[in-house]
């Protein structure tokens, strides 16, 4: 279905640490733009009104969606859409109370009671996807070659029929759609609760995951061994749950698979993604070829700024010896991020400012709240609500630059309408990861002296090499999984072999991996909540510097061709959308060009040491 349900956060992987530092005041969600509170008279409407209409829809239009002419077939799809943004809508406030604080049991009913009645509404529309599949080609074509108010759709569903191959009967595929609350979503439910009610012993004190998780960027090196034990023993401890987890999933996902004879367990996201396989292929195999002269060189390098002859995985995020134990406010981080935004077009950092005036970020680290970072876009006819754990680091900046990346995207892309706007996943990150360039930039342009840059110019290689190289080995081990699960079921001993298969390949030869390590898939929330996700990091970061190369060129009407391309949301294909830039992602050059960057930063940090 094209209906769109609040799907979990796939907060970024990034540890962080504030040392406890005054942060200022720190902004909370106002939800009110939504619903004003969980017994609200509105909501009440909305769900009765969802219902209704869901059924008068289905009463009005199964059967009958190939005889419709353009006229009556725009009206149709209105009404899908209406339907799409209050679902959506009542999702979006049901999901994001619950990632505020995850271990409240009353949020987690609410959700859990939302999501039950919505399936149970929209189970009424199942036939719509199966039954506008059945069209004929000539049909559709004519219906949709008319009236511009209604050709702006096909976009939509051209995607949707690029799906008909592998779609089932209308009987089964209602009995996934009820099936789905006590499935997948249920296992994810399960996930979320366990991380975020996990707690580490640390040196005497209990500490939650993020607070965890941020001991492994400390200054000291005892204290980032300190972190990473407690994390694998913590793992170990419910490591046949989290097995389980990602058994049953992906055994999940192969019985669907199946059924629907896609030919890959990739294919389900390429088809999402709205990009070939080979294209993925290209970007995988580029980034792979590139480990030695990324990732290995980077991490050597670093190994003799710590004075190490060897590298421990407790190493892999660890601050220089030069680097400052820098903190930033928020009001300092909200200002370097908008003056970034602002310095490459005054739009972007007008469309940011209400997320930090009108209680568009929740930003605080609190009990129970979801760990990382993400935007979410809630329907086109609100807004995006960001959600931080800002602790004060340089890394929680870039994370805020990111996140309202996403945020100023969706913005401009919420003017395509509900269908239109929501962008595939790898052109999700290009905003995100534009706006990381651009506040880098501008602080790498205010550093006081070498030593800054050096470490500015470090801690962006090492985000790039998170975002590229450690996504593409992510996306490597869940290829490795979802194949080996299709042999039978996984012990957490063979999941453990999986993840260290890939990890010596994409870290190098100069590190060693601690005993326990080999349990470190069992947090990554990506492998749980959407599969072969991970990919799109890397293809938006890859897309991302080919674009920014294009910009530092000083391409004439590039701010335009940019802003163009943003309020395009989910309305034309990766090809329309960067031929403006003269870049075709199907070029296996044009990932070369995107991994130079990185080489090129690379290079000014070696030249540092002559």
């Amino acid at each position: 279905m094209l209906m769109s349900q609040f799907s979990a956060p796939l907060p970024r992987d990034a540890a962080r640490d504030g040392g406890g530092a005054p942060l200022g005041d720190l902004p909370d969600w106002d939800l009110s733009d939504l619903y004003a509170a969980p017994d609200a008279p509105e909501l009440k409407r909305d769900l009765d009104w969802l219902a209704q209409e869901c059924a008068d829809f289905a009463a009005d239009y199964e059967g009958k969606l190939a005889g419709l002419d353009t006229a009556g077939m725009l009206a149709c799809v209105r009404r899908y859409e209406r339907i799409d943004v209050v679902a959506g809508r009542i999702m979006s406030y049901a999901g994001l109370r619950y990632y505020q604080h995850t271990t409240d049991a009353g949020r987690a009913k609410f959700m859990s009671d939302m999501q039950d009645k919505i399936t149970t509404y929209t189970t009424a529309l199942v036939f719509f996807d199966l039954e506008f599949n059945r069209i004929p080609d000539a049909g559709y074509a004519a219906v949709f070659g008319g009236d511009p108010a209604l050709a702006r759709y096909k976009p939509v569903f051209d995607r949707m029929r690029a799906r008909k191959p592998y779609q089932l009967s209308d009987e089964l595929e209602k009995f996934l759609h009820d099936q789905s609350v006590v499935g997948a979503s249920a296992w994810n439910k399960l996930f979320d609760e366990t991380i975020a009610g996990m707690s580490f012993e640390v040196e005497g004190d209990r500490l939650g995951i993020e607070a965890t998780l941020n001991l492994l960027t400390d200054h000291d090196r005892s204290r980032r061994e300190a972190g990473a034990r407690a994390l694998a023993d913590g793992f170990a401890e419910r490591l046949p749950l989290f097995a389980r987890v990602h058994n049953t999933l992906a055994k999940d996902k192969e019985i669907s698979d199946r059924w629907r004879k896609l030919p890959t367990p990739q294919m389900g996201r390429h088809l999402s993604n709205h990009v070939e396989p080979e294209v993925v292929e290209a970007l995988r195999n580029a980034v792979v070829a590139a480990y030695p002269r990324l990732s290995h060189r980077y991490y050597a390098l670093k190994a003799k700024w710590l004075g190490l002859e060897r590298l421990q995985v407790w190493d892999r995020n660890a601050p220089l010896p030069m680097e400052e134990n820098r903190i930033f406010g928020w009001e300092e981080a909200r200002k370097l991020v908008t003056e970034a935004y602002a310095g490459f077009d005054p739009r972007m950092a007008e469309l940011s400012e209400p997320f930090f005036t009108q209680g568009w970020i929740d930003a605080g680290v609190k009990e129970g709240k979801a760990p990382g970072a993400f935007a979410h876009p809630t329907v086109a006819e609100v807004h995006p609500y960001v959600m931080l754990n800002y602790l004060g680091k340089p890394r929680d900046v870039m994370t805020l630059a990111h996140e309202l990346g996403h945020g100023v995207h969706q913005r401009l892309a919420a003017g395509q309408g509900e269908l239109l706007s929501s962008t595939p996943l790898t052109l999700a990150e290009t905003a995100s990861v534009f706006g990381e360039m651009l506040t880098f930039r501008k602080m790498l342009a205010e550093a006081k002296d070498d030593a800054a840059k050096k470490v500015l110019l470090a801690g962006k290689v090492e985000d790039m090499i998170n975002t590229v190289v450690r996504q593409i080995a992510f996306y490597d081990f869940e290829c490795k999984l979802h194949a080996a699960r299709r042999e039978g079921e996984l012990t957490p001993e063979d999941i453990n072999a999986l993840w260290m298969s890939v990890q010596a390949q994409s870290l190098g030869p100069v590190f060693d991996f601690m005993e326990g390590y080999e349990t470190f898939w069992a947090y990554i929330p990506h492998f749980v909540h959407s599969p072969f996700y991970v990919y799109a990091y890397a293809f938006g970061d890859g897309l991302v510097n080919a674009l920014y190369a294009v910009y530092a060129e000083g391409t004439p009407g590039f701010q335009e061709k940019y802003f163009d391309m943003l309020k395009a949301g989910g309305s034309k294909h990766h090809k329309d959308l960067l031929a403006p830039f003269g870049l075709d992602a199907s070029d296996p050059a044009f990932w070369d060009k995107g991994l130079s960057m990185i080489e090129g930063f690379i290079d000014e940090l070696e030249a540092m040491e002559a």
